[in-house]
């Protein structure tokens, strides 16, 4: 159980100490994974960037994931549209809307900058926690094609199943807690509050400010 998204950060940052010699970039998934992802930044003195991406929801569930959207990805799970018995041309208005709220986030957070250069770098993905794991596979993916040297995966908790699918996509993968029985990413934080656009900016700021 962790306190919060901060002491989640702390400890992750332990388990990845050793990556500091590689001079890492800490890439965080908006909004909940930047609280995580600026500690470890913090404790590793590396560059702390944000990597938007949205899960794709179903039209009668936004919370139920069937796929996800990063810059130049699109992911969808046929199998699950398969048992909802969902068409890919069903979803195409939430896709367009989850298009430009994408857009509208890398605006805000990153103010018209440019993504921090990674090719050849070894990059530290950060969220703060999997479940499904559909949108971490879209953010992998994009990584991916922007030609890291090394990709790490880190997160707090996930499920094993989750930890399996995902393991072989990148080069390490590492979760804290992988519980026996897995209900949400929630039930493994004392306080899980949401995480608004103005923390996230702030975070990105104190962090640009102390690495300067």
């Amino acid at each position: 159980m962790f306190k919060d998204r901060h002491d989640a950060g702390i400890q992750l940052a332990k388990k990845l100490k050793y990556y500091q010699a590689e001079k890492p970039i800490i890439l965080a998934l908006p909004r909940g994974g930047v609280p995580i992802g600026y500690e470890v930044a913090q404790a590793l003195n590396a560059p702390l960037d944000v990597f938007v991406v949205r899960k794709v929801g179903t039209p009668w569930n936004p919370e139920l994931g069937v796929g996800a959207i990063a810059p130049g990805v699109k992911i969808l799970d046929e199998e699950v549209l398969q048992m909802l018995n969902l068409q890919a041309s069903d979803l195409k208005k939430i896709i367009d809307q989850e298009q430009q709220e994408l857009k509208r986030r890398l605006q805000l957070y990153r103010q018209g900058e440019d993504y921090l250069n990674i090719v050849g770098k070894t990059v530290i993905l950060i969220d703060d926690g999997l479940a499904t794991g559909v949108t971490t596979r879209a953010a992998i993916q994009a990584v991916k094609k922007l030609k890291p040297a090394k990709l790490i995966l880190a997160v707090p908790v996930g499920p094993l199943d989750t930890i399996k699918a995902l393991k072989n996509s990148v080069d390490e993968l590492i979760c804290l807690e992988i519980p026996a029985d897995f209900y949400s990413v929630s039930s493994f934080y004392l306080s899980f509050p949401q995480v608004s656009d103005e923390e996230v900016i702030t975070l990105l700021k104190q962090a640009k400010e102390k690495g300067e």
